[in-house]
């Protein structure tokens, strides 16, 4: 019974260390398996220099997963060209009350945004210079009356001569003639009068304040047509003229066009936006427009082309665009690229920096840019 019993235990040890051996074995065997594997760091890319070439990176194909290389491609432009622009007066419609004296405001009849007619009272100045320029005045006209010309004498064209030095010399001081052939006593309080009609943009003038000679003390100006500055791309410089008829829209009225024409396009090229001015003369009835105004304009003008590249495509850095150009089999170039916006979503407008054909980096293009960054020993 004894023996039975210990040969039953020793079957049971056996199986049981036998089965344990068996799922001691099968754990060591997938312990590896379990543990993933890491995935190796991309290594940093090499640096190929080439006397007279561009800086170039090496970056083999699969080395960046993601990577796709798109071409930059032309596109037509619509026969609209719009833009945006701000409005101004034209300096040709503003005139501005400047002292010519040296002496001191006495009285004001017009404040800010007032609108005044030409030839109005403005602003009395007192100055001892228009008495003295008066006194000459009227001592020149009571010596032409007295003053008999003869045939052998020039006295009378001396006394006239005279009067018409002292007329223009209060005409210097700015008075105006009515104000010169009123003058019976000399004055030192002279009335300034406006030299257009139109609104006040701008006072400077106080009573009781000292002015000088050059002092600006008001600016006229008119509204009923106003200027509209507006920026256009040196890429469709070819494509406006002076003359071309425009339409301009303001948040302000979104509803109502104003109607103008291109008057002048500036001679000079802005080299870091490579943008230019032009100036547009626009009608403004109602004087609903005003100084300072955001405006969208629309040039009817004929097609064009234009260079479009994915966003993507672009690296934004230190106020600049950046896009990875293939320019030899797994090489790369980083190009400074100046873009405008585009109507199309996901899509820029190249003005310069790439050119029709140019094969650019787009998926990955960060990582990209910061493998460049550590092949030359940076952080992005």
């Amino acid at each position: 019974m004894n023996k039975a019993l210990c040969w039953w235990i020793s079957r049971l040890a056996f199986s049981l260390g036998f089965a344990l051996a068996l799922l001691s074995g099968s754990g060591c065997q997938s312990s590896p398996s379990s543990d993933a594997t890491p995935t190796p760091a991309p290594s940093i890319p090499q640096l190929i220099h080439q006397p007279g070439s561009p800086e170039m990176m090496e970056l083999k194909r699969g080395e960046v997963p993601g990577v796709i290389m798109v071409e930059v491609r032309e596109v037509d432009l619509p026969a609209v060209l719009e833009t945006s622009g701000q409005v101004s007066f034209d300096d040709r419609r503003v005139s501005s009350i400047v002292s010519r004296v040296q002496g001191r405001i006495e009285q004001t009849r017009v404040s800010l945004w007032d609108n005044v007619r030409r030839g109005e009272q403005i602003i009395a100045l007192y100055s001892p210079d228009f008495m003295t320029a008066e006194a000459e005045y009227l001592q020149a006209k009571a010596t032409d009356k007295l003053s008999v010309p003869s045939a052998n004498t020039s006295g009378g064209n001396l006394a006239d001569a005279l009067v018409t030095a002292a007329r223009h010399k209060l005409e210097l001081l700015g008075m105006e003639e009515a104000d010169i052939a009123a003058i019976t006593m000399p004055s030192p309080t002279v009335w300034m009068r406006a030299p257009i009609s139109g609104t006040v943009v701008d006072n400077k003038a106080v009573r009781g304040a000292a002015v000088n000679p050059g002092d600006v003390l008001y600016s006229l100006g008119t509204l009923d047509h106003v200027w509209i500055t507006a920026d256009v791309y040196e890429d469709d410089l070819s494509r406006i003229k002076a003359g071309q008829q425009l339409d301009a829209v303001t948040t302000a009225f979104p509803d109502e066009v104003f109607r103008g024409v291109i008057t002048r396009i500036s001679p000079n090229v802005d080299p870091v936006t490579h943008t230019l001015q032009i100036r547009c003369e626009v009608a403004n009835p109602g004087f609903k427009l005003k100084p300072q105004m955001l405006a969208r304009v629309k040039i009817t003008t004929q097609p064009g082309k234009a260079l479009v590249v994915p966003q993507d495509a672009l690296v934004f850095e230190t106020d600049n665009y950046y896009a990875f150009v293939e320019s030899e089999s797994n090489r790369v170039e980083r190009r400074k690229v100046s873009i405008a916006s585009w109507g199309q979503q996901r899509y820029a407008r190249v003005v310069s920096g790439l050119k029709a054909g140019d094969r650019v980096v787009t998926g990955e293009t960060l990582q990209v840019n910061a493998l460049w960054h550590e092949a030359h020993g940076e952080s992005s």
